[in-house]
């Protein structure tokens, strides 16, 4: 058995080429060894778990839905807001929520404290993702790229 301490599990800070973008993960999985170019489930996990931190005014990602993937959502920290096809919520600590295939989401910090909250994602081998905002799709096979009639970049018609 393979233990770590999350404590100690190093934080990835990234943020988008014009800065709308950004945010802080700690990949569990990754730390607990998994490989995610792997199809074998042994290797790869039968899910992902993260810790992300986004800092007052940070949005994580575009409005975007999987088309295979489900992902759960358990806030530990600050308030922050979820954008879904209903609109927006406010959601802070304690509070749990899912999103399944085809449900389009996105989390974003409006407050003045951090938001951090652990995710929960099934890892499907092939997810593709939609962005109702800019009308693209990410496709993963043969290899990630996102495309409306030709390939574009992640952050084409977000920023």
């Amino acid at each position: 058995m393979k233990i770590i301490n999350t404590h100690q599990v190093e934080s990835q800070d990234w943020t988008s080429p014009k800065g709308k973008y950004g945010g802080s993960n700690k990949n569990l999985s990754t730390a607990l060894g998994r490989d995610d170019k792997s199809t074998d489930l042994l290797k790869r996990h039968p899910f992902d778990v993260a810790i992300t931190t986004l800092a007052p005014g940070q949005t994580y990602c575009p409005y975007h839905a999987h088309d295979a993937q489900w992902e759960f959502y358990h806030v530990t920290q600050g308030k922050g807001i979820v954008r879904d096809q209903e609109g927006e919520t406010e959601v802070g600590p304690g509070d749990a929520f899912l999103f399944k295939p085809g449900e389009a989401h996105q989390l974003r910090n409006d407050s003045d404290e951090d938001f951090t909250y652990y995710v929960i994602a099934d890892n499907p081998v092939s997810d593709h993702c939609y962005y109702p905002d800019s009308k693209k799709w990410m496709v993963e096979q043969p290899e990630s790229q996102l495309v409306r009639s030709e390939p574009l970049d992640y952050f084409d018609g977000e920023e």
